[in-house]
Order: structure tokens, then sequence, then C-alpha cells
């Protein structure tokens, strides 16, 4: 995304080459186009039919790529008023379906989550430390689906915090100052 952009352009499936736009007044660091190419290249033959949550959505555009691949719901929700307005009017242009909008920080969210989710999608604000009491509170709700999918993103230099030991390392990579994991929900005997 070039600086002062906001949008996003939605890389595969059905919305290919479609935009997001988001809000002036919302803080967004979308994830970068390369590593949604990644990711989603990792996904893609989990992806038909899946639930979806996008926590810290921001744009939109994980939980937009899962729709536009297949997922049959994605859960988006942020903080900011302005990007899910904004996200919910472009997925209705794109006539989009099984996507949700909840206006609530994730913390919030956290405690009745609904679920279980077969793909969560964790890219919240650099710095901010929202990313370990998130998983905490993914863990003790349970609301992955078992063999489910655990997206996180998170600066390059920083490491993990510790990890449920159900949570098992399926994939990384790292592009420029962002580190990005999958983790998968398997019980002890499926690693």
């Amino acid at each position: 995304m070039k600086r002062g952009n906001r949008e996003v352009r939605i890389i595969g499936g059905i919305f290919r080459g479609r935009k997001l736009r988001f809000p002036e007044d919302a803080i967004i660091r979308p994830t970068p186009d390369r590593v949604r190419e990644t990711l989603f290249n990792w996904l893609q033959p989990f992806l038909h039919g899946a639930r979806c949550l996008d926590l810290f959505a921001g744009s939109g555009a994980l939980g937009a790529e899962a729709l536009s691949r297949g997922a049959s719901r994605a859960v988006f929700v942020d903080a900011s008023r302005s990007a899910i307005t904004a996200l919910k009017a472009t997925l209705e242009q794109f006539r989009a379906e099984g996507a949700e909008f909840v206006i609530d920080n994730a913390g919030h969210f956290l405690r009745e989550p609904g679920g279980p989710y077969d793909v969560v999608f964790l890219d919240p604000p650099f710095g901010e430390g929202h990313l370990e009491p998130a998983l905490a509170q993914l863990a003790a709700k349970g609301c992955l689906a078992q063999g489910a999918f655990l997206y996180i993103e998170q600066p390059n230099k920083q490491p993990l915090p510790p990890m449920p030991a159900h949570w098992h390392l399926h994939r990384e990579g790292h592009a420029g100052e962002v580190a990005y994991f999958l983790f998968r929900n398997l019980p002890p005997s499926q690693p």
C-alpha cells in the first residue's frame, strides 16, 4: 500500500481486483499484498465453507479475502465505527454473503465471541499490547474449532508471546518490518 493510499486490493477469488477503501480518520495498517498472498496460498485448501473471525479488522482485507476465496462466514470486529461502516458499505456493494460486522474492542467482544471459528485473523495495532490478552482470551474461551487456524501478524523483531501447547506452528514468514505466523489448533495426538 502506498503512503497516503486509503485502499487495499483483494488478491484472489470472486472479488479479485476489487478494492476496499477505508476512512482517513481510521488508524489502519493493512496486511501487505505479498503477505496476504502467501497466507492465502497456505490457507486455500481449508477455506471452502470456513467460519472466520477477523479480529482488529481495520481495512477488513483478511476477512474479505477469505470470503472472496470460499469462506462461508466472516465476522469483522473493530473498535473504529468509521472503519466498520466503510467496510460494511463496500462489502454490501460487492454483494458479499456471510459478512457480519461488530463495532467493539477485541477484549470486550471475546467475552462472548461466538464460534467456533475455523480461521481467526489476529493483526492488532503494533505496539499497543493487544496481542497477548487476545490470545489468552481465545484460548480460555475455546472459540477455535478443532483443526482451526490462527493467523498472527506482529512486528518482525518482537518475540511471540507464549502459545498454548495445542496450538502448533504450521507456517511462518517475514516481510520487511512484519513477521507472520499461522498456527493450527490440534489435540496433542495430531501434531
